[in-house]
């Protein structure tokens, strides 16, 4: 079967480059991903695997099912997921490849090119096998990973997860080199809420102190308070990035907004650091006389990698890569929407190493220069093929 797969995936290697190199050229903006999910339908088509369209936006389920037969009398045969994100990022591209996005201020700068279309290419793999295996395998093509309230949601509200009992997720890592893949059992990376506070005052002259409050000393001392609480090298992260105060020289502004991010990996130390921020935030206003008005726009919660799960998955790569390409990876603190489904199923989200210093493939996810080394796309094919399989 190893073997297989393996020739299987250079069959379609080409194909799954073009592919890929399409989207990179034609990408779309959450929520915004119609022709997007146009070629995945059309690709779909072509090789007839049944799909539904239009869940929560435009997003895909496709679905194969093993034609194996076994010989056990009332056997549940089991449903697996795997999960590509389709949409592309608000960023103007500076790479010189000649598959560059060909629309203004918006590039495939995370993968989800290649995230669709290894799946694509999987799909093509264990649709040609589907009588080699049983079982169902459930293949998500989801969008909007990168707006709140995150693609991932919606589709769990579609009822997506209904019937599958465990899911996969495959993601591309530039912090690993082509031909690598990276593993994480446990909570893996963190939740991520964004915290406004809006801290309230008597404005005024800056030289009348009796006539006005100070919003932005109080503000000043609310990010200097949490900060000492919360450091940023602890488990629990809280950073500010905005601090905006619309005074001058002597004038002493009525608000001052702050903005910052919120993250943990554990969702009672989530909760209760919630509660902190508005407890401390009113105490400090109030010491100068003033108010502040706290809102905490959810995120998503924090990824958990099934340990049991995981541990498989990182086994079966091993067999199929060999021990010395498959590494154990730290948690991050980055987040990622495929933790709404790691919140509800077992779950295995692993990296795929992307980069290559030879070729000058080095750029991070999220910067203009993004690029990966397609090579890249036949080990994730593999791997997802060979794992699913092996899983069923």
């Amino acid at each position: 079967m190893e073997q297989i797969i393996v020739e299987k995936s250079k069959q379609y290697f080409e194909t799954v480059v073009a592919i890929r190199r399409e989207l990179h050229q034609h990408p779309e903006l959450s929520f915004c991903e119609k022709n997007t999910a146009e070629l995945i339908k059309r690709y779909l088509a072509s090789k007839n695997i049944e799909y539904q369209s239009d869940i929560a936006g435009y997003g895909i389920v496709a679905t194969i099912k093993g034609n194996c037969q076994l010989s056990i009398i009332n056997c549940q045969l089991p449903t697996i997921a795997l999960r590509a994100d389709m949409d592309a990022l608000p960023i103007q591209e500076t790479s010189n490849v000649p598959y560059r996005s060909v629309n203004p201020g918006v590039m495939h700068a995370c993968g989800h090119d290649a995230h669709i279309a290894m799946l694509l290419g999987t799909a093509f793999i264990l649709n040609d096998l589907r009588d080699k295996f049983s079982g169902t395998i459930k293949l998500i093509f989801q969008p909007g990973e990168e707006k709140l309230p995150g693609g991932a949601s919606l589709m769990i509200k579609e009822g997506v997860l209904d019937d599958v009992d465990l899911i996969i997720g495959q993601h591309v890592y530039p912090d690993l080199p082509c031909g690598e893949v990276g593993f994480h059992a446990g909570p893996y990376m963190a939740s991520s809420d964004e915290v406004n506070i809006t801290v309230k005052g008597r404005g005024g002259h800056a030289a009348k102190p009796a006539e006005r409050d100070n919003a932005l000393l109080a503000a000043a001392k609310i990010v200097s308070k949490l900060s000492q609480l919360y450091p940023e090298n602890g488990d629990v992260l809280l950073a500010f990035g905005g601090f905006a105060a619309d005074g001058t020289y002597n004038v002493i502004p009525s608000e001052v907004k702050l903005k910052g991010t919120m993250r943990t990996f554990d969702e009672d130390k989530r909760k209760s650091l919630k509660d902190n921020i508005l407890k401390i935030a009113k105490e400090i206003a109030s010491e100068y006389g003033c108010d502040a008005e706290v809102l905490i726009e959810q995120g998503y919660p924090s990824l958990k990698n099934d340990v049991e799960l995981t541990i498989k998955c990182t086994a079966l790569a091993k067999e199929l890569l060999g021990e010395k390409k498959v590494k154990n990876l730290p948690q991050l603190m980055t987040a990622e929407d495929f933790a709404w489904y790691s919140q509800k199923i077992p779950a295995c989200f692993y990296r795929l190493g992307t980069s290559n210093s030879s070729k000058g493939i080095e750029f991070k996810q999220h910067t203009a220069n993004f690029d990966i080394d397609e090579e890249s796309l036949k080990i994730g094919m593999e791997t997802m093929t060979y794992l699913t399989i092996n899983l069923l």
